[in-house]
């Protein structure tokens, strides 16, 4: 490790230890704040590409918008699937 990482790493170290504060504070907006500095230090250290964060960020959107959708109705053992209803307009 380069002697530029070590310092980001201590640099990353403190920024923690100040979110934590921030968060015991109550302080939520300003700990949401130096999260995201956090998290630029992270991609920045682990080297992480935009493609690579734009897949997870993808990814992730999928997953949230497959468990937001209702559940489809399983039919039970030994049941077959009902067939839709179709409703007639009466006059």
């Amino acid at each position: 490790m380069t002697n530029s990482e070590e310092r980001l790493h201590e640099v990353l170290a403190t920024l923690e230890e100040c979110q934590a504060a921030l968060v015991l504070c109550g302080d939520r907006d300003a700990a949401q704040l130096v999260s995201v500095a956090i998290l630029e230090l992270r991609i920045k250290l682990n080297r992480i590409e935009d493609s690579e964060l734009k897949a997870l960020c993808d990814a992730v959107l999928r997953n949230v918008e497959a468990s937001e959708r209702p559940p489809e109705p399983q039919p039970h053992e030994g049941q077959r699937p009902r067939a839709p209803v179709q409703l007639k307009l009466v006059k």
